[in-house]
Parts: C-alpha cells; structure tokens; sequence
C-alpha cells in the first residue's frame, strides 16, 4: 500500500531536523577545542612616594601571557630586574638619597608588545643641605618633667631678659655688656625675676658652615649660663634671636626648604647639648620672625613644624619639654589674625605661644619724631603733661593694652595655651629735665606696672626687656658691671604690677 504524502513530509522535516542537532554538536566541538586567548599586565601600585634617604620598595607585575620591559630613565633608581615573563614577579624599586634640596619625579614605563603600557610615578622628596645631628637620640625621660604647659605658666611670675649678650653680633661682649656671672644671675633672682629669657645667636658661631655645626664652646657657653639660672631655681628660656636675620627676615617660600634644613640642624645639635635639664628649661623656635600675611605664616609654621620635630627627635626630657612657637612678628594683631593653627606636637599640652609688646612704640621706644608720629613722653590717666601736651599719648593707652591681651588670653590662654609675653619695656628719656624728666619717669613707671598687671590678669607671662644700657633711651634697669639695681623705680614698678 503506498503511504500518504503527508508521511513523506514528516520523514523529511524528522531527517532535517536531525542533521541540523549533528551540525551545531559539530560546532560546539569546535569551540571548545580553541578558546579565546586573553593578554593582560598589571602592576601592584602607579605611584611611589619616597622619602629623601635610600630606600627600597617592593612592587609586584602581574602578566598573563605576554612579556614585559620596563623603561627607567633617570640614574638614582635603580631596579632589580627590567624583563619578565607571564606570572606574578616581584621587583625591588631603589631611589639613591637625595642630596639635593630639590624633589624629584620621574615615570617608569612597563610596556609590551602584546598589551597596554602601564605607567608608574616615582617622586623622592627633597633633601637636606645639612648632615642629621640627632646622632644619638634617647629613650623619653619623664624625670623633673611633671608640668604642663599650663601648670609650668603658673610658676612663672616675672621674667628678666639678657639683652643684646649672648645674642650680639661678634661676641657677647661686642655689644658693650660683660660676660654674663653667676652672682648677675644671682643678682636677678634676688630682685624679684624668677624666670630669665635668654637671647641667643648660633649662626655666627659655626665650626663650620658648610655643615652648620655649632662650635662646642658655644653649646657649653649657652649650657653654662642656663646652670647659673636653673641653680638658682629660676625657669629660663634659649631661642635662636635675631642672628644675623638668617630666618627671622626669610620667611619665604624660596628660603623656605634652606632655612628648615637650618632650623633642623641647629635645634638638633641645641637640644641634644642641653638635654639634661629638667622643666625649667624652655626652647623658643625663634625671636621676631618678620610675617605679613597668610602666605609667609604658612613658611613661618613650617619652621616651628621643624624646630619641634627636631628637639623631640632628641629625646630624653626633650620628649616632653615645653617648646614656644612665636607668632607672626610677635605682634599681637598679626598674631591674632594670622595665628589660627598651630605646628603638630605628638605630645599634648607642651607649648606655648610668644608675643612681644613695645605699644605704643612712640613711648616705648621711638627716638626720634617721623613723618607718622612723633615721640610720646607721657602715658596713662593721670601722667598727661599739660605744658608739653603734644607728648602725651594719643593711643595705645590703658584701654588697648586691655583689649590687646584679651585677644591673646580669648586665642590662646583659655584653650590651655599659655602665652608668653617674650618682651616689652620702655625707654627712659634722660635727656628730659625738671619736671617734665620726673613726670615721664613716673609714666614710665606706671607703664610697666600696667604692662605686668594686665598681663597676669590675663595669662600672659611677662618678660621685661633689659638690653643693659644705663643711660639715654636706654631700658637696663640691672648694672652688670657691678651686680647692682640700677633703676629702682623701674624695677619698683614691675614688682606692684604683680601685687
């Protein structure tokens, strides 16, 4: 019987469909048996960052199935291998010391013929000019180093400086003071100062200045005089002063990596000689650091940054020494303005901040009438003249001394920073006779029991400026020739300013 059409369809569309299962089986196969071939190169990190020493890192280049090289243009890196095959492979990157006061940057490149380039960035920070002198630092020694900052402030009541000695260009003798004794310290302490400022100059006393290493002579000069202060029980501050104006009148950014490189190596060698004192000595970073706006306060904070890093890098009591940072010119309206942050201290509650206060500065120490003023003879309600009244102050009178430390005790003193009021004075003006020399003697007088006065009132330690001169426009009230007060009045003064 033949079949019907209908079966033949079917017969044909079954035998279709079988071929076409065996064709795509056929073509499954075929994949399978040749896979797609990835190529890839990674490294471990893009960008190394060293510090200025020798140093070595390691990086790991990731390769799967290429070949790879790695480019490196400059000299003072070095690499341990430049050429690998698939897989991971460790390289050890090496950057030579910097001894350059310059950073540097370069780019390593890791290519292959087969895969995307990869690049790495390398940057080394500068160097120093100056070998480290933190030769051999030592474990923290907590002994004699019990105060903070703020309990330290507490017992110190009035302070004396050593002007125009340790600091003076050419010798401490140069600027027409003998040689600081024991029995002038001695004589300090028995008038009434319990803490004495001690400028000091260390730039012109160099071994040699290639290096800025500091003479030891001089080291043990400094250390000497701090003796006389500390046998006495008295608190005594060193700083770097003026000298020569290296820092002080360089606060720039292009002496900004030459003068930290100084700063460094100074304060190490400073602070490692005079380790082993306990809390009665304090380092003051610098003296009147010449600063104007936001820019030069950023270097300014950067050398105090160094000057602490340096002194705790020492260690020993220096690991918790208190440590006073200047503010900008040590002006207090800069200070208040431009003063917002402070350098980081890894130890809390070890530092103050330094202010100077000669305002208004036509009483205080103008010596001769300029176009913007002219000279003031008479300060203060009550010490008006009224024949000469063209002398008398016009401002900068009780009421803006008030306000003036209130913004240091607001800034700064009610946030557990005391204040140190590094310097203020006045002159006397021994060419006046009569009455009038009388009646400017007793302003003066009253000036510098106001100055103490408000300043204790509102937490700033007082200093008073002693440059060792005895006569006209000069603000000695000791005789260091014989030992002797000088000035009793002045000194009188100071004294009731505490009371």
């Amino acid at each position: 019987m033949k079949k019907p059409i209908k079966d033949y369809i079917l017969s044909f569309i079954l035998c279709f469909a079988f071929l076409g299962v065996l064709a795509c089986s056929s073509d499954k196969s075929d994949t399978e048996e040749t896979p797609i071939s990835i190529k890839m190169l990674s490294v471990s990190t893009s960008k190394i960052d060293f510090e200025s020493k020798e140093n070595t890192i390691e990086i790991t280049i990731n390769s799967t199935g290429v070949n790879w090289n790695i480019s490196n243009p400059v000299s003072w890196i070095k690499l341990s291998q430049t050429t690998g095959t698939s897989g991971g492979t460790v390289v050890k990157i090496t950057a030579s010391e910097n001894a350059t006061t310059s950073a540097r940057n370069s780019i390593l490149t890791l290519t292959s013929s087969e895969a995307k380039s990869v690049e790495i960035s390398v940057s080394q920070a500068a160097g120093s000019l100056y070998p480290s002198y933190n030769t051999n630092p030592i474990a923290a020694d907590a002994s004699g180093m019990g105060s903070s900052a703020v309990e330290l402030a507490a017992k110190i009541k009035l302070g004396w400086n050593i002007g125009n000695t340790l600091e003076a260009t050419g010798g401490e003798t140069a600027w027409g003071n003998p040689k600081v004794t024991k029995t002038l310290i001695d004589a300090v302490k028995a008038n009434g100062f319990n803490a004495i400022r001690i400028p000091c100059s260390w730039n012109q006393n160099l071994e040699n200045a290639a290096t800025a290493k500091i003479k030891i002579d001089w080291l043990n000069r400094v250390k000497e005089v701090v003796q006389y202060c500390v046998d006495n029980d008295m608190y005594v501050v060193v700083n770097i002063h003026w000298d020569g104006g290296w820092l002080e009148n360089n606060i720039t950014e292009a002496k900004k990596v030459e003068n930290n490189a100084k700063q460094k190596a100074f304060w190490e060698q400073i602070a490692t000689h005079l380790r082993g004192f306990d809390e009665h000595l304090l380092f003051a970073s610098a003296n009147e650091p010449a600063v104007e706006d936001a820019t030069q306060m950023a270097v300014l904070t950067s050398y105090h940054q160094t000057f602490i890093d340096a002194v705790r890098s020492t260690g020993g009591k220096n690991a918790t020494r208190v440590l006073v940072v200047q503010g900008p010119t040590t002006d207090i309206e800069k200070t208040n303005k431009l003063m917002t942050t402070l350098p980081v201290d890894k130890v809390t509650g070890r530092m103050m901040v330094e202010v100077h206060y000669y305002s208004p500065w036509n009483f205080a120490g103008l010596t001769k009438d300029e176009t913007w003023g002219k000279m003031f003879y008479y300060w203060g309600a009550g010490f008006h003249s009224t024949t000469d009244t063209e002398r008398n102050a016009t401002w900068g009178e009780e009421a803006d001394l008030e306000k003036s430390f209130k913004l240091m005790k607001t800034q700064f003193v009610d946030k557990g920073i005391p204040v140190l009021l590094g310097e203020f004075g006045a002159i006397r003006r021994t060419t006046l006779t009569g009455d009038a020399l009388t009646l400017h003697l007793n302003s003066r007088a009253y000036y510098l029991k106001t100055v103490v006065k408000t300043a204790k009132a509102n937490g700033l330690l007082p200093f008073y400026w002693d440059e060792g001169s005895l006569g006209n426009n000069g603000f000695g009230i000791m005789n260091r020739t014989n030992n002797t007060v000088f000035d009793t009045q002045a000194l009188n003064a100071l004294i009731d300013g505490l009371k």
